[in-house]
């Protein structure tokens, strides 16, 4: 009988955004992001961890100056906080968003 349940996510040079899991306990998304690549600006609908696994995130968070983020670093922003995620670094960008509790929390 098997217990766990083993998912994938992209080992890619391309720009990817995955949906690995989303419950209400907990959102867990892979991006990864090309030379010059960004998400749209938004607010953080969880506290959210972004986990840098490659590359270099650059994080402009509300009205702060935009701070890089090395591969090995985990980054916690707060519910509610307008961010700006790009990759202004040479190589692939890639990392994981943990959300939780789930986003839905929120809005009950």
């Amino acid at each position: 009988m098997v217990v766990e349940t083993v998912r994938n996510y992209a080992v890619t040079e391309e720009t990817a955004i995955e949906k690995i899991i989303q419950n209400e306990y907990v959102h867990i998304n892979h991006v990864a992001l090309g030379k010059g690549g960004a998400l749209p600006i938004h607010e953080a609908n969880s506290h959210a961890h972004l986990i840098v696994v490659r590359g270099a995130v650059t994080l402009a968070l509300n009205d702060q100056e935009p701070h890089e983020y090395l591969s090995g670093r985990i980054v916690s922003v707060p519910y509610g906080t307008r961010m700006n995620v790009s990759n202004q670094g040479d190589t692939v960008l890639s990392f994981f968003i943990v959300k939780a509790p789930g986003p839905g929390y929120f809005t009950k």
